[in-house]
């Protein structure tokens, strides 16, 4: 059978190339047809106002399916290697056109490397061509990668929860925020779980920000006992965990009206308000019905107007008295970090009050 033909897609006035259009990303359901790579970067293009708004100017990694999402393609997870015909791609991939712009970003490790940085629709429709389907930008721009300028809140469901669930925590969630004078702007996460995001001023540092949504969550599990912090998942129990590490350096969330690697092509879809606290099905929100919304407008079209001082949330950090919580596992350890082992195995004679082992 003969190679089909590149297209190309019309991305803000520049034409794109999509080699093997006609090869299937995501098979069809019973609510969606099936989605072809050309029609990924079609759908990119579409929702152009909305994605840019997310990524510019942003370092933003790369969740590339270049197979498609198919039964038996998993997801890579780092571990030395591993074979996987699905992965992230935190470094400019190879063959990028003159265009495209980078920012370079530091690691928890301390190296570096240069990251894709939009800032033209043409970038994320090329992306696709690379089998793109999730664009993860860090909480910076580039003009400072070091002091994020966003808050992010996961509010993730545990096993015995779901998406209703962590749709009335965002409504607890946005109460607070309007208590302490801060604008949230909500998303569904593509999948089970609901986003908030807040803009803030670059004035601060990634630890800061990160004791900032602790501090949030704190408080949230004082208003709502279905809501958790526990880092530890064997003591989060059914409950919403507000994940806090996703506010760490190197530690990034699926964009706005990125797609998900999920049967039927979901979208990580913003929303108002008063829409997210209606919706119980985060499916009916896809490639094929989502760029149809913005022709009645961006519901975060009005994100970038205000950012926001994040000393209330840090105030509640520190009246919490509780203390640090522990870092992702790939972080260096850090100063009063709880003992990085799970409480069910935890042995008190075998740590300082530092929570540094204390070896025999």
């Amino acid at each position: 059978m003969p190679k089909t033909a590149a297209a190309e897609v019309d991305a803000g006035g520049r034409m794109v190339r999509v080699s093997s259009p006609d090869r299937v990303i995501y098979q069809a359901t019973e609510r969606t047809p099936e989605v072809t790579k050309l029609m990924v970067a079609e759908y990119f293009a579409s929702v152009g106002d909305g994605l840019m708004r997310a990524l510019r100017d942003r370092p933003t990694a790369l969740e590339r399916w270049p197979a498609g999402v198919l039964p038996g393609i998993k997801l890579a997870t780092g571990k030395p290697g591993e074979k996987a015909d699905a992965f992230y791609q935190k470094r400019v991939p190879k063959g990028a056109p003159d265009y495209l712009e980078t920012a370079e970003v530091m690691f928890p490790s301390g190296r570096t490397a240069e990251e894709i940085c939009p800032t033209e629709i043409a970038v994320p429709v090329w992306c696709a061509h690379m089998g793109t389907l999730t664009f993860h930008p860090w909480p910076v721009r580039r003009t400072d990668v070091d002091r994020p300028d966003e808050l992010r809140i996961d509010l993730d469901p545990q096993p015995g929860t779901s998406f209703t669930d962590a749709v009335r925590v965002a409504g607890v969630a946005r109460e607070l925020l309007e208590e302490l004078g801060l604008v949230g702007f909500p998303k569904s996460s593509g999948n089970r779980g609901v986003h908030v995001y807040v803009r803030i001023r670059p004035d601060w540092e990634f630890a800061d920000v990160r004791h900032a949504a602790i501090g949030f969550g704190r408080e949230l599990e004082k208003r709502d006992p279905g809501v958790t912090t526990a880092w530890w998942k064997e003591e989060r129990g059914e409950r919403i965990f507000v994940d806090f590490n996703q506010n760490t350096r190197d530690r990034t969330i699926a964009s706005a009206y990125s797609l998900r690697p999920i049967p039927g092509a979901p979208v990580s879809t913003p929303m108002t308000w008063a829409e997210l606290a209606g919706v119980t099905d985060p499916g009916e929100y896809n490639l094929f019905t989502v760029p149809d919304r913005l022709a009645d407008g961006d519901p975060w079209a009005s994100i970038d107007d205000v950012q926001h001082d994040l000393t209330p949330l840090l105030d509640l950090y520190e009246e919490s008295g509780l203390g640090e919580m522990n870092y992702p596992p790939d972080h260096p350890k850090m100063p009063g970090e709880p003992p990085r082992v799970q409480p069910s195995k935890k042995v008190e004679s075998h740590w300082d009050a530092d929570g540094n082992r204390i070896e025999a």
